[in-house]
């Protein structure tokens, strides 16, 4: 991940959420400070739903409360769904947001923090309906769209600790339902959206 224009290189598929969460607790236990790249490298991927899915967990969990590191995985998350609306084959990712780092004992934190929700979601999700969890079909356009507004919601919540979690739920969801082909997922995924976006609207209204 050093170079964030390369082309995807074949990798060992982590096999389930738990999976990618044990990569990146190896991760933390190697390094003093771990960057956003080498948390993107512990999917074993670089195609889309890895790209979304690790974004999410960085939300979701306390890293959220990091400052400026929900802001960098906007810029990621934005950039990540433009590239899948326009069916690139690559993806291209700024060095200066992959550069981003945590404390490896922040991370170890976050992972143990995911790791029973990580369980749960590994027994629940499995390949169904996917005709709407396929990124070369025409589910990609609405994911890509909602990621798209995901990303632009994050910057102004990170005044709110941890305000952004409904939107690192989503991106995990949509992220783990395009690995798994799990068309379920990625609806429950658009109804943590909608809910997200009316509280955000709610809250707005309310500073009116």
């Amino acid at each position: 991940m050093s170079d964030s224009n390369e082309r995807p290189t074949p990798a060992t598929t982590v096999a389930g959420l738990e999976g990618v969460l044990e990569r990146l607790a190896e991760a933390a236990r190697r390094e003093g400070q771990v960057s956003v790249a080498e948390m993107l490298a512990a999917a074993g991927q670089r195609s889309f739903g890895p790209l979304l899915l690790v974004p999410g967990l960085i939300v979701l969990s306390p890293l959220s409360g990091v400052p400026g590191l929900p802001s960098a995985v906007a810029v990621l998350v934005l950039l990540v769904a433009a590239q899948l609306l326009c069916r690139r084959h690559h993806v291209w990712l700024p060095k200066w947001a992959l550069r981003r780092s945590v404390s490896a004992g922040l991370l170890q934190r976050a992972v143990r923090v995911l790791r029973p929700v990580a369980r749960v979601a590994d027994r629940l999700t499995r390949p169904r309906l996917r005709v709407l969890a396929d990124a070369e079909g025409l589910a990609l356009y609405p994911i890509a769209l909602l990621c798209i507004l995901i990303a632009l919601t994050m910057p102004p919540l990170e005044l709110v600790p941890f305000a952004n979690s409904i939107a690192g739920a989503a991106l995990t969801a949509f992220g783990l339902a395009l690995i798994t082909h799990d068309g379920l997922l990625a609806l429950v995924a658009g109804v943590i959206c909608a809910t997200g976006f009316w509280l955000a609207a709610s809250r707005m209204l309310s500073l009116a």
